[in-house]
């Protein structure tokens, strides 16, 4: 069974794009940078966002971190969004999710500029993405797609089953492998007979969000596994939404966790973010 690397890739591609990062600077004196809203303490979040500011740091691009308290109104939160997008020094404004209870995810994400869309979740770019005109794609699924083509998946004619329906990675990642004229059925909490489906599909992404949620018996022989979830068992190990146990002798390929598809969500919203500033440059 072959081993979908996330973190050899990530590490291939950051490289790449640090140097893109420094030729956009040499030759526009323009630093792409990322702002990062993070509202409230729930620990997993800070443990994202640090590492995106991490990553940032690692190939060149400038970070922001804008921590909020969890008690901040809504109103609030989007002024400080509403600012963030008139700054021309901010290229790229991510809020961190999920939001403390109380907050209204979507009506925020509504406000970020479509030009300055990290996540790739705006309305107006997810609705350019239903259209087949890209102009940035949610970094999950857009990572999952440059996996796959990094470890020759073919995509083109296949029969994928997307399990999950979120609009971050479920609906966005179905509307990415159409692109790739795969043939796609996507499954959720209400299909019946799960296992059914997806021991149909030559490519399984598995974005349920729930721990081992889906085992051998739910995939055909030779085919492609991709986990996208990742979760902290009571042992304190990380698992995935999938059960390894048994897939190494039955699956072509399969997506480590953690490894697989984490490394590369973060390397796409480092390309999202050098994607903006450009864009923006062109624009301006």
């Amino acid at each position: 069974m072959e081993r979908l690397d996330g973190r050899t890739l990530s590490i291939l591609r950051r490289e790449q794009l640090r140097e893109r990062v420094q030729q956009c600077h040499s030759q526009t004196q323009i630093a792409p940078c990322l702002a990062v809203v993070l509202v409230g303490d729930d620990p997993a979040s800070h443990v994202y966002v640090r590492n995106k500011i991490k990553s940032c740091s690692e190939v060149g691009v400038k970070s922001l971190e804008k921590r909020l308290p969890a008690r901040v109104s809504q109103a609030q939160l989007i002024q400080e969004v509403q600012e963030l997008n008139a700054n021309s020094d901010i290229h790229a404004i991510l809020v961190q999710l999920p939001l403390p209870e109380g907050l209204n995810s979507e009506e925020v994400l509504s406000q970020i500029s479509p030009l300055k869309d990290a996540d790739g979740l705006v309305p107006e770019n997810l609705g350019l993405l239903l259209g087949d005109n890209k102009r940035v794609a949610p970094c999950t699924p857009a990572g999952v797609i440059e996996l796959l083509k990094a470890h020759g998946i073919p995509m083109n004619g296949a029969h994928a089953v997307v399990v999950g329906r979120s609009q971050i990675v479920g609906k966005p990642m179905a509307l990415l492998l159409l692109a790739e004229n795969a043939t796609v059925t996507v499954c959720h909490s209400q299909t019946k007979d799960l296992a059914n489906h997806t021991r149909q599909a030559d490519i399984v992404v598995v974005a349920a969000g729930r721990p081992e949620f889906l085992g051998k018996e739910h995939f055909k022989q030779g085919s492609v596994v991709v986990d996208v979830g990742i979760h902290r068992k009571a042992n304190g190990k990380l698992c995935g939404d999938v059960n390894s146990q048994g897939l190494e002798s039955w699956l072509k390929a399969l997506s480590p966790v953690p490894g697989g598809v984490g490394p590369m969500t973060i390397t796409m919203l480092l390309e999202n973010t050098l994607m903006l500033a450009e864009l923006q440059r062109g624009q301006g």
